[in-house]
């Protein structure tokens, strides 16, 4: 489905929108996160015939817009921020009720909590997003948000939690390498469409490659 120029429009104004916002953001959700998950949920739409590309591009664009851990975990801060925006450009009633739905369903929110998406949209802007939380990219995201929080980056004595809420997730504050265990290691087994599982399976091996090192270094077992 191609898209139309004042669509178009409105996808180039909310990129900018969100580049400006988010250029010198420094937790790993920045300009450059969102531009490639914005990217890869494009191709995704170009390979997925019933995939809307006008709601799955603006979710993609959107989908941090007002993340609920930078926000007091305020699970509505995102919708709320998506609505006004695109209510600010004139968009489609139904356009802005897809996008609310992607940010409101997309987050991880713990090993015990599914999250299925509401819509084929939403399922690109998802696996999209979770791509750029394993591999390398992800290693570095992981380690750049655990800084910014104090996080130490391991501590054996301290074990992975399962998390069967997303209260107990939210309020969680583990070391890094703990967030590979409780999150990004199950990312492959949840990715939604074909095309992101096979990316999936790279990335994922190279972060089991990445722990296995760090732990051996960690032990001093490389020298």
């Amino acid at each position: 489905m191609p898209l139309s120029s004042t669509d178009s429009q409105l996808i180039t104004a909310t990129a900018e929108f969100i580049r400006e916002k988010f250029l010198h953001e420094g937790t790993g959700h920045d300009w450059e996160h969102i531009r490639r998950v914005w990217q890869v949920a494009r191709r995704l739409a170009a390979q997925t015939p019933a995939a809307d590309p006008l709601v799955t591009e603006l979710g993609a664009l959107l989908h941090d817009v007002a993340d609920w851990k930078f926000h007091d975990g305020d699970e509505e801060a995102g919708p709320r921020a998506a609505r006004a925006w695109l209510s600010s450009q004139g968009a489609a009633l139904a356009v802005m009720d897809a996008v609310e739905a992607i940010i409101r369903e997309i987050s991880f929110k713990g090993l015990g909590v599914p999250t299925p998406m509401s819509s084929i949209e939403g399922e690109l802007v998802q696996d999209a997003d979770r791509l750029d939380a394993i591999g390398a990219i992800g290693v570095a995201r992981a380690f750049a948000y655990g800084g910014h929080k104090n996080r130490p980056l391991h501590d054996p004595a301290v074990p992975p939690v399962r998390h069967d809420s997303f209260e107990s997730y939210k309020q969680n504050t583990a070391p890094t390498i703990n967030h590979f265990h409780e999150k990004l290691l199950h990312l492959r087994e949840r990715m939604n469409t074909d095309a992101a599982r096979r990316v999936a399976d790279e990335r994922h091996a190279y972060m089991e490659q990445f722990l296995a090192q760090f732990l051996r270094e960690w032990a001093g077992e490389d020298v």
